[in-house]
């Protein structure tokens, strides 16, 4: 039976582990984003028996609206914009860079939090897969996938639980192979797919980082 619903993260990384059985190996790695990727990565990892390391990007919210993503910065440093957005904000260059700035800071921040002094995995002629808790505009992880790719994988895989369709219309061009086993047309957040969609810290995040590394 279709899932039409998860019980937590985890549940969703199990439904998304068994439709990335036949990507198992030596030469995968999975990338999980946090905070929410995280958990759903963890049941992937364990099934794939592959590397694991993390990935970041963050969204660049609107003028008082800070869910609201006008452009996202990746891990390394690049912005995109929806230059549509940015008209209908009105924003100057130089408000671009400052709203940037600090998410850049902020991808910082927790990378050091999180991965700590931890080398970053090499993704170089790898099948890559990257995990989210589910996407929405789909501007930051098209940022996140953007920046994947530069560093010259042998295969990007993009593995989330939920998106719209039109969302994942626009994400397979940015990959090789997008898995996403719900795609409702009625689609307001993430968040109501899931029975519990509570909130990470950065403290569960770290244990389930250690968690995983230490398998």
């Amino acid at each position: 039976m279709p899932v039409t619903c998860y019980e937590n993260r985890r549940h969703a990384g199990e439904v998304l582990a068994q439709l990335l059985a036949p990507y198992g190996g030596n030469s995968t790695l999975v990338l999980g984003v946090p905070r929410g990727g995280i958990p759903v990565a963890e049941p992937i990892v364990e099934a794939l028996n592959c590397e694991f390391d993390l990935v970041m990007g963050r969204k660049i919210g609107a003028p008082g609206q800070p869910e609201f993503a006008i452009g996202a910065v990746s891990e390394d440093q690049e912005v995109l914009l929806n230059r549509r957005w940015v008209r209908h904000f009105q924003l100057s260059e130089e408000e671009i860079e400052r709203r940037a700035e600090k998410e850049r800071a902020e991808i910082k921040r927790r990378l050091l939090a999180y991965r700590g002094h931890r080398p970053p995995a090499a993704v170089e002629s790898k099948l890559v897969i990257v995990v989210d808790d589910g996407v929405a505009t789909g501007l930051t992880i098209t940022a996140v996938l953007r920046s994947l790719k530069r560093r010259g994988p042998r295969k990007l895989i993009l593995a989330v639980p939920v998106a719209p369709p039109d969302t994942i219309a626009n994400l397979t061009k940015e990959v090789d192979e997008v898995v996403c086993p719900l795609q409702p047309e009625l689609f307001s957040a993430v968040g109501q797919f899931y029975v519990d969609f509570s909130q990470l810290s950065d403290r569960e995040v770290q244990e389930q980082l250690a968690r995983i590394w230490g398998k």
